[in-house]
């Protein structure tokens, strides 16, 4: 018997569950004037290493705090605490993504009212994320310089997803033959005028115009950061 079009009712059920669940967790983001950012990428990029960077200098500006997923470990979560900024661990397990439920359990105990900018690090993973709302006002792809520049043109539901792109581990360029124009003409091609940053965590790179953008976010959308 051919279960195929029951396993495609399901998994419209589950997003369907998430994209309301998602709306639900904007409106209450919106309502306490925090500013959410999800950030997805494949594994080994330096997405957590950018974020406890942005985390980092962006506190000296505004209330911020981050939530994280990963598989099994509290690693991450435990090295962004580091920025000395309120930080929760969500573990997926087997789940290759965050989901919207997830976010609303692990935000239990927080006042939203008290922060300004909420950082979500999703799983990494280039395939599952792309599917779920997370209630986020801006999703930030990353590709690392030593993944290729084909990276968009592999997944490239993921960056039309996505809102803006950073390149990291910039300062790595020249040593692995990155061709920043091929990497520039991929993601333009999948995503046409999505705006690109190249940055470096270890060096501090490209973080000023990081955390100009966020100003000017602030200043066209009139959210509270």
């Amino acid at each position: 018997m051919n279960t195929q079009p029951r396993l495609i009712e399901v998994r419209q059920n589950v997003l369907k569950q998430n994209d309301l669940l998602a709306r639900e967790l904007r409106v209450r983001f919106q309502a306490a004037g925090v500013y959410v950012v999800s950030l997805v990428s494949s594994p080994g990029t330096g997405k957590t290493a950018l974020l406890e960077k942005m985390l980092t200098i962006f506190r000296e500006e505004w209330r911020v705090a981050a939530l994280v997923g990963d598989l099994a470990t509290d690693n991450d979560a435990a090295r962004l605490a580091r920025s000395q900024v309120p930080v929760k661990q969500i573990t997926t397990g087997t789940v290759c993504h965050l989901e919207a439920t997830m976010v609303e359990r692990a935000l239990e105990g927080w006042n939203l009212e008290e922060l300004d900018l909420l950082f979500i690090e999703n799983v990494g993973n280039l395939v599952c994320p792309s599917s779920y709302n997370l209630g986020e006002d801006l999703r930030i792809v990353l590709l690392s310089v030593t993944e290729g520049e084909d990276k968009p043109l592999k997944y490239p539901t993921i960056f039309n997803t996505a809102d803006v792109a950073v390149i990291t581990k910039i300062d790595l360029a020249g040593a692995v033959e990155f061709d920043e124009h091929a990497a520039h003409a991929n993601i333009q091609a999948v995503r046409p005028g999505m705006e690109i940053f190249q940055v470096s965590a270890k060096t501090g790179e490209g973080m000023d115009e990081l955390k100009q953008f966020f100003r000017m976010r602030n200043a066209e959308c009139g959210v509270r950061i």
